[in-house]
């Protein structure tokens, strides 16, 4: 089922999901629907641990944890301490890179704390709580796991889902234990049905077949009534991914991402994706969001200006947010260097030296690599002190202006290097 309109919804959590884009596919949204304006439900979604942070593609899904809980409901952020020691195969074309216990431990540590902002934990009946696969699934003996569930899917049934035909299709070798994935996946849901009367699983549209195999389960093993519901690919206007950048992903995690750059990354969208990212990523009412839609020409760039603060407030704060958008105005109206600006902190020593141009570039993170920073010298977006660089030459004490050397890849690019 694709998206409805939000008057034809009873509960006020399918009528938000719905009027800010969030409905792709239900297994059965009127019963959902029914069950949800009858009272609190409780849902899940699902998160491996495969890096130290999530990044900006997944905030759909806490997002939608987010509007889960503002309505009434109880949210459960599933940690997938278990199945990321299999790899979820949807969307790739060779076997994720294996996790030891120990690295997989560390990340789930760091990736709790980009859910924070968003919801409230504690034991109250709409209070959010975290839990972990690993707890269930490592515990499962393998013979008796075949044997009591195992009977449930058919291997027919399992070729037909995108995560394995699209495999399949290209010919790219798929292992054993990652075809397991779904039934790991499929066995979650039983569980916290179980544990925690957990009747909605959401996430992506490419989970689809993850989720009704567990939907499924749930009524052939328990005879429980539960439900999936998933969310739209989200892409750019151009056709590329979400919280992906050309320097890489737009980490969450303000260690691995400053708060400056991600209050960027909002500010430089597509002016044809405004309208989807601010009904989709802030919690402003829609009616404001319809009105900063329909802005044109110049006036866009306020609307941009507004969903990044407002981003960067729901995951950075308020404080975080004002400070981001100070250095942005004084970078990019003054021309002045802001405080958040990403910064190099060097000796007088060191640039009396000379610092090769490309590496300095490189440490704070405005090209990935040097080539990439020679295309930019041929191009001429490659400035230092607003001042286009032709060829590569060191940079000097003769720089260095009040202590400071301006690096910028373009016009929206820029670091900084101080001298300490």
């Amino acid at each position: 089922m694709t998206d409805a309109p939000a008057q034809n919804f009873k509960s006020d959590l399918l009528a938000v999901l719905s009027e800010r884009g969030f409905i792709h596919q239900c297994t059965n949204l009127t019963a959902l629907d029914e069950k949800a304006e009858a009272g609190p439900i409780t849902a899940y979604i699902g998160f491996d641990a495969t890096a130290t942070s999530l990044h900006a593609g997944s905030l759909i899904q806490i997002m939608m944890l987010y509007w889960l809980q503002q309505t009434g409901h109880r949210p459960i952020v599933l940690m997938g301490g278990g199945t990321t020691k299999v790899g979820d195969p949807t969307g790739k074309d060779t076997q994720r890179k294996l996790l030891t216990d120990e690295a997989i431990a560390s990340n789930i540590a760091s990736i709790k704390q980009a859910f924070d902002p968003f919801l409230t934990f504690g034991s109250g009946k709409a209070d959010a709580i975290m839990v972990d696969n690993d707890e269930w699934l490592s515990q499962l003996g393998y013979v008796e796991f075949l044997r009591d569930y195992g009977t449930a899917f058919t291997i027919n049934r399992m070729l037909t889902f995108d995560s394995v035909r699209l495999r399949l299709e290209r010919e790219s070798p798929m292992t054993f234990l990652e075809f397991n994935y779904m039934l790991m996946q499929a066995y979650d849901f039983l569980e916290l049905n179980r544990r925690h009367d957990c009747s909605l699983q959401m996430g992506g549209s490419d989970q689809w077949g993850n989720i009704v195999n567990g939907v499924e389960l749930c009524r052939r093993k328990d005879g429980a009534e539960v439900f999936g519901l998933t969310t739209p690919l989200l892409t750019t206007a151009s056709g590329k991914k979400m919280g992906k950048t050309e320097g890489g992903a737009v980490w969450l995690n303000a260690n691995d991402l400053s708060p400056y750059d991600y209050w960027q990354y909002w500010r430089n969208i597509e002016d044809a994706d405004i309208g989807v990212m601010l009904a989709r990523f802030t919690a402003l009412p829609m009616d404001e969001v319809r009105r900063l839609s329909r802005l044109e020409g110049a006036e866009i760039n306020e609307a941009k200006k507004i969903l990044a603060d407002e981003a960067t407030k729901m995951l950075h704060g308020d404080d975080a947010a004002g400070a981001a958008a100070e250095t942005a105005r004084r970078t990019f109206e003054e021309g002045a260097l802001g405080d958040e600006l990403p910064t190099i902190d060097v000796s007088a020593r060191t640039v009396e030296d000379g610092i090769p141009l490309l590496d300095a570039f490189l440490e704070a993170g405005l090209i990935a690599s040097k080539g990439e920073g020679r295309r930019h010298i041929k191009a001429g977006a490659l400035r230092v002190n607003d001042t286009p660089i032709s060829e590569e030459r060191p940079i000097s004490s003769d720089d260095v202006t009040d202590g400071m050397v301006k690096l910028s890849i373009g016009k929206k690019k820029h670091a900084r290097i101080r001298l300490g």
